[in-house]
């Protein structure tokens, strides 16, 4: 009688010994190789900056079901969750801005980080084993980045510089070991733009831990890079670049809103993106399509009652009322 838990690298030999013995076994089931998870996880990314995050997190995982061992379906998860506790506590106006208003733990908390070790976990150990080396690089870089994501929006700024030196060594061994994997630079633009922009205290924290120095301008050119030829992590990328570009010390307006207004035709069902456009239009004194964006929003998340609409909803209303004190917002 066999084990009930024979390793699967055990009863594929003695599968394959039955092959040549007439030994009635079933079929040993292959996992499907990354590039067919891949396949399946970007349908799951669409529907996740479209706004449907539970349905992306149906495909998720399934993906951790096909192969468990892959660090790919815990790392989207991971992300959707963070995406779900950003619509819930983050600043949804301003869209230079990533600190969270509330810094309170949500429920979500709890699972993002179970599945971001997860993650590091899987990838490391791939590494280790000479398994999809460049990738399993890649995947454990955007863990390390996910969880730096967290914990920035927490500002909680020595722990968000420790994550953010991981991902970095992660990301650029990635990119060394092939140049093809260009979801590395939405990361590696993120760290080279913050690091070089951050404010004098943050930089002499990182100084104790060793954090190496950004660069403003290579930040923004592998964002764009990855906005334009990314696989996995394209429309983050673009959304972070716009961000960036709205910021005080950049002022590209123009840009930011064209690269906003891609988004929100690309994935017309997310209300985030409108609001963006929306909030850019103030930042240029354009009254009138800063609030009939925000309008526009209100009208599309009324009769929706999933979390992030519920949050853009009241975000919306929340911008309106500071632009007209006192007046009733419909």
């Amino acid at each position: 009688m066999l084990p009930r838990r024979l390793p699967m690298r055990i009863l594929c030999a003695l599968i394959a010994l039955a092959a040549t013995s007439g030994w009635a076994l079933p079929a040993c089931a292959q996992a499907p190789d990354d590039q067919a998870l891949r396949a399946r996880a970007k349908s799951g990314i669409d529907l996740l900056m479209d706004g449907k995050l539970d349905e992306s997190i149906a495909i998720f995982r399934e993906i951790q079901k096909s192969d468990p061992q892959s660090p790919l379906g815990d790392l989207l998860e991971a992300n959707a969750l963070w995406w779900k506790i950003y619509y819930s506590t983050g600043n949804l106006v301003d869209p230079d801005v990533f600190i969270a208003t509330n810094k309170a733990v949500t429920p979500n908390n709890p699972a993002f980080d179970k599945l971001t070790s997860s993650a590091i976990s899987k990838a490391e150990a791939r590494i280790k084993a000479g398994q999809e080396v460049a990738r399993s690089q890649l995947y454990a870089g955007m863990a390390w980045g996910l969880r730096g994501r967290l914990l920035a929006l927490r500002d909680k700024r020595m722990a968000t510089a420790r994550a953010a030196k991981k991902m970095r060594a992660s990301l650029l061994e990635a990119a060394r070991l092939d140049s093809s994997l260009t979801d590395a630079y939405a990361g590696l633009g993120n760290y080279n733009y913050y690091v070089d922009t951050l404010s004098a205290i943050v930089k002499m924290l990182g100084f104790f831990i060793g954090l190496p120095r950004g660069n403003r301008a290579d930040g923004l050119k592998q964002l764009e890079l990855c906005a334009t030829k990314g696989e996995l992590a394209r429309a983050e990328a673009k959304f972070y670049l716009a961000k960036n570009l709205s910021r005080p010390n950049e002022r590209q307006f123009e840009r930011s809103a064209q690269l906003f207004g891609e988004l929100a035709r690309q994935y017309p069902s997310n209300a985030l993106w409108p609001m963006m456009v929306a909030s850019i239009q103030c930042r240029m004194g354009h009254i009138e399509p800063c609030e009939s964006g925000y309008r526009a929003v209100l009208k599309m998340t009324t009769q929706r009652m999933n979390g992030a609409d519920v949050s853009l909803h009241r975000a919306a209303r929340a911008a309106l009322q500071r632009r007209h004190p006192g007046m009733k917002i419909e």
